[in-house]
């Protein structure tokens, strides 16, 4: 590594000051920093901002082309859940990402998922039991326990999910929590399990029980979750206590922005820099042990210089001392990714997303734009000619949810507020088990959707009429082996296609990749059929 020297107003965090100076690296490592009162500097030196919870494979790119495009925007490190492949390859997928992440100088600690499969009302295609947490901890360089959903499971002391915390708390690696819109003493009862985080709170008061209790809270702005307008006051009444976090980052976003965008807003809304940086730059390397530097003596040179403490204009990221991205430009370089997938399913049939009429009412989910949290609906059946059909009026379309590793029935139910006018749209990447999800406006059009992402193995589908686009994600179908900025382009080409559809969704893709998340309430579609979050078991599509 090449030894240099950067200057410019140090921010040092940890202790609270800015002063002009110049820091001497070595090998990678600050060898000293050298303060020059009475200097003046037109940029800053500051510590490199980390995403603390993020599904690295929602990117649609792979862990190297994730830090191409993060480090454009100051991001150094990220603390990844690896569960989303982990559900379609288990262990093998898991070491697909840490092999692949260890080629670049950006940090990227990944946890072993708590809950593959996330539940057992759904089919996925691997499980990882205790047995292997154990061998990810003790072979891979695993640090910590990833998102514990079993959120039944913990409050019942069920024997497998709490051995899998008991043999992280042995190691002393840390335990994150996924317990959406849980309060009162469950909030306890959960924490009291040694649960440490929670990145699913979408209002100030559920914050605040689950800081009560010791936990704390990872602020989210994601695609399709957004919660900082909700929780941000948190920054300076709990400053010790709070992380930034994206969770879920779709790839057209991440090119435009990451941590840095939440930097801007909590400063430009008033909040105190120094506790805005200690957030988003110092509480995830505290609280995961990251092996990221702080802009200290001995650490390694994980900084960032920005042109101004308010806009937080990113110039140039270093990673263990090494240019990685400067002027808005990435400088590592993309690296050829083998290819390893799960795909068994096969072509369908136009008959098979039929629902023949039972009844007059229906329950239908109803989605929400920005909110993962779903609701039930209990509505007229739209019935013609003895079949359930779209309602256009109702925004009332059908929704599937197809088994990729096995072939049987898919499952159909009824979805509320994805507002297409004409056409379908359909995705492999559909959380936690990534079975084919797909919305449409007629079975003919949905039918054709599920297929064009048979035929790619894995990817996301736009059709109108018979036309169809496919962006194809040939690994586990959930990420492409394509230069990100490309993945990127593609995406938002594909995403303008579902707005001219007629959809309103800031982010169509991603919230229909979370309505067969079964862990999140309340009413949610399984490959098995509806289920209901709220009571944990399956429900009727009928009502009566």
């Amino acid at each position: 590594m090449a030894n240099f020297s950067i200057s410019g107003n140090i921010v040092d965090i940890l202790h609270k000051t800015i002063f002009p100076g110049t820091i001497i690296i070595n090998d990678g490592y600050i060898q000293a920093i050298v303060p020059e009162y009475g200097q003046h500097y037109d940029q800053y030196i500051l510590p490199g901002f980390i995403d603390a919870h993020v599904h690295i494979e929602s990117s649609m790119v792979v862990p190297t082309e994730f830090a191409r495009l993060a480090t454009v925007h100051g991001t150094v490190a990220a603390v990844c859940d690896p569960h989303e492949i982990a559900n379609v390859l288990g262990l093998s997928g898991v070491r697909f990402m840490v092999a692949n992440a260890v080629k670049t100088p950006f940090t990227i600690a990944f946890g072993a998922p708590s809950c593959v499969p996330a539940t057992q009302f759904e089919t996925a295609g691997a499980e990882l039991t205790s047995k292997e947490i154990r061998e990810l901890f003790d072979r891979d360089g695993i640090s910590y326990l990833s998102e514990v959903m079993n959120v039944p499971g913990v409050l019942a002391g069920a024997t497998e999910v709490m051995e899998k915390i008991r043999i992280a708390q042995e190691l002393g690696y840390p335990v994150d929590g996924h317990a959406p819109g849980l309060q009162g003493e469950a909030v306890y009862s959960y924490a009291s399990a040694n649960i440490t985080t929670d990145h699913e709170c979408s209002t100030l008061v559920e914050a605040l029980d689950k800081l009560a209790v010791g936990m704390k809270i990872i602020i989210r702005e994601g695609s399709a979750a957004k919660n900082f307008d909700a929780l941000h006051s948190l920054i300076d009444s709990h400053p010790s206590q709070c992380m930034f976090c994206s969770d879920d980052k779709h790839p057209d976003d991440l090119v435009h922005g990451h941590i840095n965008q939440l930097v801007q807003r909590a400063v430009i809304l008033g909040h105190d820099v120094m506790k805005v940086l200690q957030i988003a730059c110092i509480n995830p390397v505290l609280h995961y042990n990251l092996h990221v530097g702080l802009l200290q003596v001995g650490d390694f040179a994980d900084l960032i210089t920005v042109k101004n403490l308010r806009k937080f204009e990113v110039l140039s990221t270093y990673c263990k001392g090494i240019l990685v991205a400067k002027a808005g430009k990435p400088l590592l370089s993309s690296l050829p990714v083998p290819i390893i997938n799960n795909f068994s399913a096969t072509t369908k049939h136009t008959t098979e997303f039929c629902i023949p009429a039972k009844g007059t009412k229906v329950r239908v989910i109803a989605a929400f734009d920005k909110n993962l949290i779903t609701e039930e609906k209990l509505l007229p059946a739209h019935i013609q000619n003895g079949e359930v059909t779209a309602d256009l009026e109702r925004d009332v379309l059908k929704l599937t949810v197809v088994n990729r590793y096995k072939n049987v029935h898919p499952a159909v139910g009824l979805i509320q507020n994805f507002g297409l006018k004409r056409g379908a749209i359909a995705s492999s990447v559909a959380h936690d088990s990534h079975n084919i999800v797909a919305v449409g406006t007629s079975d003919e059009e949905l039918c054709t959707a599920v297929n064009g992402i048979i035929d790619a193995k894995g990817g996301i589908a736009v059709v109108e009429n018979s036309s169809i686009q496919v962006l194809a994600l040939p690994i586990a179908g959930l990420m492409s082996d394509a230069d990100g900025y490309m993945v990127a382009k593609q995406y938002a080409q594909i995403n303008a296609e579902v707005k001219k559809l007629g959809s309103q969704l800031l982010a169509p893709f991603m919230t229909l990749s979370f309505m067969a998340l079964l862990v999140i309430p309340d009413l949610k579609l399984s490959d098995r059929g509806l289920f209901s979050g709220k009571d944990f078991q399956f429900v009727s599509l009928w009502v009566d």
